[in-house]
């Protein structure tokens, strides 16, 4: 496995993805910036961090037979390895907020950006970014549900050992997402998801409010809700949102 370390860098998922572009690039080769001036989430949202104060990450890894369909299954294996991870630390009321936020009771600690290469009906490559708040004190106003693990259990922490562990799960996901054990993952993704099976109120795109309950996650990726009438229906990022009253 082999680390790039830099200081400060407009967005570790876009210096990787240059690097892969121009030069043959390791498989598991991962980019640390102390800093991100343009760090990224989901759908081109922000991602602001404190200098030197958390884990801002990029990983490359290859896949040799992996179908488009399947795509929600790597985003569990990388849920999954950051939850365990911070499990370790003995945080309280830790989960996944689908797809990828890790939760400790409502405050995120960390997303995740996974960016895929394609070639045909196979996902050939992934440049998947993590971001987490490990030892950041305070957060925009902007941002009310942001927190750190530090924030919560009151004490700083390694990065570094943070970052190996991270990275040790990942590389054991991946082999278990190789050998195709989809149903493995599944469970473990499902048991660990905010809100599962849980009566809560929702807010969709057009800001109706809604109840429902989370129930799963589709083949195609999407969150899975049974409303109030029994029926189930599928939402993409961006369509559903749990409402604050």
């Amino acid at each position: 496995m082999k680390i790039i370390k830099l200081n400060a860098i407009d967005s570790t998922n876009t210096f990787l993805k240059n690097m892969v572009s121009k030069v043959v690039v390791d498989d598991f080769t991962v980019v640390v910036a102390k800093t991100q001036t343009k760090g990224r989430g989901q759908m081109n949202s922000e991602w602001v961090v404190e200098e030197g104060k958390n884990l801002t990450f990029s990983v490359f890894s290859r896949f040799t037979d992996l179908d488009v369909e399947n795509h929600k299954y790597l985003n569990f294996c990388i849920s999954l390895s950051v939850y365990e991870a911070l499990k370790e630390l003995d945080l309280p009321s830790l989960s996944i907020k689908w797809p990828n936020d890790i939760l400790s009771g409502n405050k995120k600690l960390g997303g995740i950006l996974i960016e895929n290469t394609l070639k045909g009906s196979k996902i050939v490559s992934s440049v998947v970014g993590i971001g987490i708040n490990v030892n950041q004190d305070s957060f925009s106003k902007s941002l009310p549900n942001a927190s750190s693990v530090k924030k919560i259990l009151g004490k700083e922490f390694n990065l570094e050992i943070l970052l190996e562990s991270i990275l040790m799960r990942l590389k054991n996901y991946h082999t278990i997402l190789e050998r195709k054990e989809y149903s493995l993952l599944e469970e473990a993704y499902l048991k660990r998801l905010y809100k599962k099976n849980v009566p809560t109120m929702f807010k969709n795109s057009q800001n109706i409010l809604f109840m429902g309950k989370i129930i799963g996650v589709s083949k195609s990726g999407n969150l899975q809700i049974e409303l109030e009438n029994e029926t189930i229906q599928e939402f993409g990022l961006k369509e559903v949102s749990f409402a604050t009253l």
